[in-house]
């Protein structure tokens, strides 16, 4: 999931974005831009980097036990 401070800051460079006339409005609107990205990721199915890499080493063991059980196979059925 994308953490708080990450919302955070794309909640403020959206308000950053309105005209200057709206400076009055920029920080409801900050609060609000920071409710709805956590809202719409929150529906997202995410994964954090260190669940990606622990889920991609994994993949990577099961990948060279597999290998190496196709090479046992294989010698077993040349004998």
């Amino acid at each position: 999931m994308i953490n708080t401070q990450t919302i955070e800051k794309l909640a403020k460079s959206l308000s950053e974005q309105l005209p200057s006339g709206f400076n009055d409005l920029k920080i409801e609107a900050e609060k609000n831009f920071k409710a709805i990205l956590q809202q719409q990721f929150s529906k997202l199915d995410l994964v954090t980097r260190e669940e990606f890499d622990t889920q991609n080493a994994v993949l990577l063991r099961t990948r060279e036990k597999l290998d190496a059980l196709e090479k046992k196979i294989t010698e077993l059925s040349e004998k």
